[in-house]
């Protein structure tokens, strides 16, 4: 046998053409039993399902109030695509869920294409194009809430965001930019002027430059409009001037919390307030702040047309925040003239940065700058990023830097500290989970986390000392402060940066704090990530922090600061 496999290598050493000759017979041989296979099973296709779509929704990164978005992703078995209409919403169904049943019966790299397919024939049902719409800054055509993505925007996208809050209509614009609302606010235009590709799918329209490509959604539950998805805020006493405070105003008899959010959103109101037997309507202002919460106790009069909600009194509110977004705060633009000093939005990495700049766009109606250039954050709404930070033409500049070459190159700061335990997890978080998402749990078991931490925790005191002592005008804002008082803290940080923002502007910001890059709150661990050595060198850090900030005659840190 070995003489036998001797003379075969010697014969194909001799003669290397046979070799690769016989090689290429072999893998095309190979090749076409796996594409038999490939094949054998596969169910019958009805010829309108065959036809392709143009254009099939493209994937593209989650937002904070996005679902599980996964569009072409196949399902293992029938039994996970019974989560679809959890993962896309209740208006994702069919009256009898065999939708859901075909896209579960498939596998394979073929199928995932006909599923897309599929997916593209329900997306029609569900939506109705409704035409090209006039659109501006300064009076939106649909007033509900919106967000940008101007890398991978989908008509997909659009929609299942606004059904998801239960809106009746989405409407996409720029190719990247998706709004929604409960009643169109414009005039109809020709559907010439809608010429823009959506970013993230080729071939589709996505609105155009002012002008909206708008759909009406086919909701499957009217519930989904209600107050489930308001959030509650309290029980205020009565404003002094009711008609000023609050302008729209309805009597309801059979007083709900569901009728009265669904009045205050269908009227575009982003506040609901129910007093008995009456519902009020209007936006936060100087004559309703929503700042002074009275004892829920004193609103605690049931509803006549519901058992265990309360309706308020004529005296004393209860009021919800509906899903209309607040357009007073939300036009931003870059500064007019060249700016004659550069202020600098200095923090830790992990201590809330991102959060804080959406924060000042919204209160001074102007962009921030970096000192960097982040793709993802210019592709959700955050244009300053990609302008050098000494143009002049942004509000404030980001930056982490801590040297003293950078720290005296700016004129003035906001230096923003964080708990370092949280920042410390934020911050790596974002390194291994990206702006929104999470680090793995192999990653905070692993060698990743011991090593972080002892390389970043030095630097989060660093960073302040060295911001205390090179900075020439530095105002500490902590970030647990600006969250518990998001008014006061806000109104300091834009008095430094030379802007005389309008009070009812920062009630507006107020009222929709919550930016595309906030993170909802760090993922609960089974287990606490710092152990003893971690604690006993982080402690050390903040007393020294500490130090620094009393000895300039400023409030030390937070009590929560101190370890665990």
């Amino acid at each position: 046998m070995a003489k036998l496999w001797f003379k075969f290598q010697r014969y194909f050493r001799r003669k290397p053409v046979r070799f690769f000759t016989f090689l290429a017979l072999y893998l095309t041989a190979g090749s076409l039993v796996f594409l038999h296979s490939g094949f054998v099973g596969q169910p019958a296709v009805s010829q309108n399902q065959a036809s392709p779509a143009v254009g099939g929704p493209a994937e593209g990164p989650e937002l904070p109030f996005l679902g599980d978005l996964h569009l072409g992703r196949g399902f293992r078995d029938t039994g996970e695509a019974s989560s679809i209409a959890r993962r896309y919403g209740p208006w994702f169904k069919g009256k009898d869920g065999s939708e859901r049943a075909k896209l579960g019966d498939y596998g394979g790299a073929w199928s995932r294409a006909l599923k897309g397919r599929v997916i593209r024939e329900k997306e029609e049902e569900r939506a109705k194009y409704i035409g090209c719409y006039l659109d501006n800054t300064q009076s939106r055509a649909l007033r509900g809430v919106s967000f940008f993505d101007y890398k991978k925007m989908t008509i997909f996208r659009c929609q299942d965001n606004c059904a998801e809050r239960g809106y009746l209509y989405a409407g996409l614009e720029f190719g990247a930019e998706c709004y929604c609302g409960h009643k169109i606010q414009a005039a109809n235009v020709t559907e010439a002027e809608c010429d823009m590709e959506c970013k993230g799918e080729r071939g589709r329209v996505c609105g155009g430059a002012n002008r909206l490509s708008v759909y009406r959604l086919q909701l499957a539950q009217e519930s989904a409009r209600r107050y489930g998805s308001a959030v509650f805020r309290g029980c205020f006493r009565r404003p002094d001037n009711l008609s000023l405070a609050l302008p729209v105003t309805a009597a309801m008899p059979n007083m709900s919390v569901d009728k009265c959010v669904d009045l205050c959103t269908e009227k575009e109101y982003p506040l609901a307030a129910l007093a008995g037997t009456a519902c009020h309507c209007g936006f936060p202002t100087t004559r309703f702040p929503l700042h002074e919460r009275e004892d829920e106790q004193l609103c605690a009069q049931k509803c006549s047309a519901e058992e265990f909600e309360s309706c308020g009194t004529p005296s004393y509110f209860i009021v919800y925040q509906t899903q209309v977004q607040d357009n007073r705060c939300m036009d931003r633009r870059f500064l007019p003239a060249k700016s004659k000093q550069l202020i600098a939005l200095a923090s830790f990495p992990g201590a809330g940065n991102t959060w804080a700049r959406h924060l000042i766009e919204l209160a001074t109606g102007f962009y921030t700058g970096s000192y960097y250039f982040d793709g993802s954050l210019y592709n959700k709404g955050f244009k300053g990023e990609r302008d050098h930070w000494r143009s002049g033409r942004t509000i404030c500049i980001k930056t982490h830097e801590s040297g003293q070459k950078e720290i005296e190159a700016f004129d003035a700061a906001i230096l923003l500290i964080r708990n370092p335990y949280k920042a410390l997890m934020a911050e790596f978080n974002r390194k291994y989970g990206g702006h929104i998402g999470f680090a793995a749990h192999a990653h905070w078991r692993g060698k990743e986390w011991p090593e972080f931490v002892r390389n970043y925790a030095p630097w989060w005191a660093t960073h302040t000392l060295d911001w205390l002592k090179f900075g020439k005008r530095v105002l500490v804002v902590h970030f647990e402060d600006l969250k518990r008082d998001l008014f006061v803290q806000l109104g300091r940080m834009v008095r430094l940066l030379g802007v005389a923002a309008r009070e009812d502007r920062l009630l507006c910001v107020e009222s929709q704090k919550d930016g595309n890059f906030k993170r909802s709150g760090l993922r609960k661990l089974e287990y606490d990530p710092y152990t003893a050595d971690m604690r006993q060198a982080i402690s050390a850090y903040i007393k020294m922090v500490d130090a620094a900030l009393r000895g300039r005659n400023l409030t030390g840190v937070p009590d929560d600061y101190r370890p665990r």
